[in-house]
């Protein structure tokens, strides 16, 4: 692990352009995209292209109708507003909060349409779908235990919000149904007219973050939130980008009404362009710096047909570095979590997404993600009435609670670990309402436990742990303002908390480190003093800064007592350092060289076979990409 001292901060940029050299000579993480026809969108070799590899080829005239999310970066000019009223062209939604539209039009007229200065990017209104014991092996029993200093003597979720997008929820399920202060808000944006779930995900999902005991005993993590349900996806689990955009936006001009501090988002859509560009990313980015913890499913494409590890398949809006990025660990229906693993099918880092410019060179993000894994291999939950699930797979109905409105159900994906991380962010405000979304995200990883045998493109900091991360939560102060400074008190203690927890007789060490996007961060100061990077508006990640190859911790949002480290990605996805190395279509990670491209590392491996050094090559898994298709995760 590297401090970073003031003194080699000053020769960082030197560094850097050491480095990007370097980088440039081994032809690091670029390739060239094979979309030639889309070079007339720009004027220069600088300028990206604005429009997402999704949508089908620009060239020919045949008028065929294509659906797009339009973004602006400024008010629409007399040639854009006239170019949305030709004929043929339809309007269909204008997300006010998010300056983006949804619109109709012919094909042809995508390359005039991105000329526009005032056109962010353009790209097509994909389809999405739903991607697919646990209180007490995840903390949340003992959190009923804690108390914050008398204030809230059952920490369940009471008067949070949590929104729910997905396939509908069956309010008359007995562990959905309103008691004592709860209240379950209805709205549909499939244009379908309906909220009770007919496919059967929705319900599933709000149970696990929110249902409280019915006949099964199986709890929620937040039994007594409120529950927002927002349908975005229809009776067969698929819907649209533009229904999603539409829920998000109606939550930023609803959120006071009904204090909706949480947004969990079980679906998602192969992440294809790049977190700078995805509708659906900057979507969460607007939700997020509103004081909105937004958690996603990462998706459910850890391996392939032949059971190979697949890593690079984290689904957007996933791919957002400010979203809480889910995958799923394997708990084996027991409580102890000593034999918790990765579920096989939960997609693994890094993002893939990626911005083409000029030349055609694609740009990949190459974050770290997921963030942290919960349980979500066979979970049991509500099932919502004569669901299209069930009815097609009835081998996922549980033996038990047959009987009207306590019918419980088995799920396992992305899905159901997504709403166990969003319950315990509801936990969290409830014990601390002045949380900002970064803080819930620093204290969630902060607190969650290494899972010995996955590195961090599987599980991210580690496995949540919902003791630790409430616990530390009361014990943040509540007075902290975007103008406290860094290296202030962040507790109400002057020392930190024990950083082990005790679940099911078995106690375990806290992960203690942060990801930082393309690196991590590790020391108790990311607990005891503030961070600048913990307010609102920001994104953990902008504590490190990579440009080129060069790192820099300021010392102004990551105070000077922040180690970093040693496996630091650097520009476009080189990473050196202890044994997670990513570059262009490879990943080094516990031993193993994956697929083919540039190493640098314990051996320096250039292209597919010619080995410098002493690494090996073990070819037993591979770095996939895929279409745009959004699915449930």
């Amino acid at each position: 692990m590297n401090k970073v001292p003031p003194a080699l901060k000053q020769r960082l940029p030197a560094l850097g352009l050491v480095v990007s050299i370097l980088l440039a000579t081994l032809g690091s993480g670029s390739s060239k995209a094979q979309t030639p026809s889309r070079n007339s969108l720009v004027r220069s070799p600088q300028t990206k292209i604005k429009v997402s590899p999704g949508l089908p080829g620009l060239q020919g005239s045949d008028g065929k109708t294509v659906a797009v999310i339009l973004q602006l970066n400024g008010p629409p000019t007399g040639r854009l507003n006239a170019l949305l009223q030709r004929n043929g062209v339809r309007v269909k939604n204008h997300f006010r909060n998010l300056d983006s539209f949804s619109v109709e039009l012919p094909q042809n007229l995508i390359e005039e349409l991105a000329s526009y200065n005032e056109v962010a990017f353009v790209s097509d209104d994909a389809e999405v779908e739903a991607q697919g014991h646990v209180s007490l092996t995840t903390g949340a029993d003992a959190v009923r235990q804690i108390e914050s200093s008398g204030l809230i003597p059952t920490l369940n979720g009471s008067g949070i919000g949590i929104a729910i997008l997905d396939s509908g929820i069956d309010a008359g399920h007995k562990s959905l149904q309103a008691r004592q202060t709860r209240q379950v808000i209805n709205r549909d944006f499939t244009g379908a007219g309906a909220t009770l779930d007919p496919f059967g995900h929705g319900t599933h999902v709000a149970s696990v973050a929110a249902g409280y005991n019915f006949a099964a005993a199986n709890e929620g993590i937040a039994p007594n939130a409120n529950l927002i349900n927002l349908a975005v996806l229809n009776g067969r689990g698929s819907g649209s980008a533009s229904s999603v955009l539409s829920a998000l936006d109606w939550v930023l001009t609803n959120r006071s009404i009904y204090n909706i501090r949480v947004v969990n988002m079980s679906l998602g859509t192969k992440a294809v362009m790049s977190y700078r560009d995805d509708p659906l990313c900057k979507a969460v980015r607007r939700l997020v710096d509103a004081g909105i913890v937004v958690v996603v499913a990462a998706g459910n494409e850890g391996k392939d047909v032949s059971g190979r590890k697949v890593y690079g398949e984290i689904h957007s809006p996933g791919n957002e570095p400010s979203a809480i990025t889910v995958g799923a660990s394997n708990s084996y229906g027991t409580d102890v979590r000593s034999d918790d693993t990765i579920a096989t099918y939960s997609s693994r880092g890094p993002t893939r997404s990626h911005s083409t410019d000029a030349s055609g060179v694609r740009h990949y993000d190459n974050q770290i993600k997921p963030d942290l894994v919960a349980p979500g291999n066979k979970i049991i939950g509500a099932e919502s009435d004569r669901n299209f699930l069930v009815s097609n797979y009835p081998d996922l109905n549980t033996v038990a609670n047959k009987g009207d409105n306590v019918q419980a159900m088995y799920l396992s994906g992305t899905s159901m670990a997504s709403p166990v991380v969003a319950g315990a962010a509801a936990l969290m405000l409830q014990a601390n309402p002045t949380l900002t979304p970064n803080l819930v995200k620093a204290l969630l990883m902060y607190s969650a436990q290494k899972l010995p045998s996955a590195n961090i493109f599987e599980q991210g900091a580690g496995q949540l742990n919902i003791e630790g991360a409430v616990r530390l939560a009361v014990l943040v102060r509540r007075d902290l303002t975007p103008a406290t400074p860094v290296g202030a008190s962040m507790l109400t203690t002057n020392e930190a908390p024990e950083p082990i927890t005790t679940i099911a007789r078995e106690s375990f060490a806290w992960a203690g480190r942060i990801n930082l996007g393309y690196t991590f961060a590790t020391g108790t100061d990311l607990i005891t003093e503030y961070q600048g990077v913990y307010g609102t508006g920001l994104m953990l990640s902008d504590g490190i800064i990579l440009g080129d190859g060069m790192i820099l911790s300021d010392g102004i949002i990551l105070g000077d007592g922040i180690i970093l480290g040693d496996g630091v990605m650097l520009s476009d996805g080189i990473m050196l350092g202890d044994g997670i190395i990513l570059g262009d279509g490879i990943i080094l990670g516990d031993g193993q060289v994956i697929s083919d491209g540039i190493i640098l590392g314990d051996g320096i491996i250039l292209g597919d076979g010619i080995i410098l050094g002493d690494a090996r090559i073990r070819a037993n898994a591979v770095l996939a990409f895929g279409d745009n298709t959004l699915c449930m995760n």
